[in-house]
């Protein structure tokens, strides 16, 4: 049965469609059988696997309204191994939709339960906020993956966010538990980036990965082309980091 991970900061501009949409792609490089599934309305882990969000008939939407199956929404991507649940602005007012449903924070949950034996992993990029979204992708989690941009305020979001999942954890998943924490953006020729790291590291020393996500132009480029990292430039400084990344990860299942 797949590892549900849930990549997630309610703050926008981090990295978080960058990471799911590379971590995705550096496991089914692996050789592991990978589903990305985009429950933000803005799509954009859906562009950046490839696929055009303003055509699409079939999306997540459709799965959250009981309309359809995950099998029957799922797409391929250009990488091998590597699947795609896809969401466009219609997501947008599933929110409304939803109110009026019992046990509304579980609908994904249970619509995984179909297709959770097809995957090794699973990775759910959730919207920059907490709302019925995003509370479906912790409520069908095994676990949070987070990324924190190297910037001045990363610390007291990181606070926040953590509040966010234990309570999570209280109410809606107990089993719930931090996969780990990301770097991203990291640039070494400025004292911010250096300070941010150790001072997250001080008050998370066990969830903090070492592979740290620099700054890189051709990651930025790759989601133009509907391209992971690995397929755009697999030379790149960011398809290096994102595979150390990916290194790490697997060695933590292990351990």
């Amino acid at each position: 049965m797949g590892t549900t991970i849930a990549v997630f900061n309610q703050k926008g501009g981090v990295g978080k469609t960058t990471t799911t949409v590379n971590v995705s792609a550096g496991l089914a490089e692996k050789g592991a059988k990978v589903l990305a599934v985009d429950i933000d309305p803005q799509g954009n882990t859906t562009s950046g696997l490839g696929v055009d969000k303003n055509k699409l008939k079939k999306t997540i939407y459709d799965v959250l309204l009981g309309d359809l199956s995950m099998k029957e929404v799922k797409k391929p991507t250009p990488m091998k191994n590597l699947d795609l649940i896809p969401s466009n602005m219609d997501l947008a007012g599933a929110e409304i939709e939803l109110l009026d449903i019992n046990k509304r924070e579980y609908i994904l949950r249970k619509n995984l339960e179909d297709i959770k034996n097809d995957y090794d992993y699973i990775l759910v990029d959730c919207p920059p906020a907490v709302n019925i979204l995003t509370l479906n992708a912790l409520a069908a989690a095994n676990s949070v993956l987070v990324p924190i941009q190297c910037e001045y305020y990363a610390l007291e979001g990181l606070t926040h966010l953590i509040s966010t999942i234990k309570l999570v954890q209280q109410r809606i998943n107990p089993e719930l538990y931090i996969e780990g924490i990301i770097f991203t953006m990291y640039d070494a020729r400025t004292n911010l980036s250096l300070q941010v790291v150790e001072e997250v590291k001080r008050y998370f020393p066990k969830e903090i990965y070492t592979t740290l996500i620099p700054r890189n132009v051709r990651l930025g480029e790759a989601p133009s082309h509907g391209l992971p990292i690995m397929l755009y430039d697999e030379k790149s400084k960011g398809a290096e980091s994102y595979r150390l990344l990916v290194e790490e990860i697997l060695e933590r299942k292990e351990a």
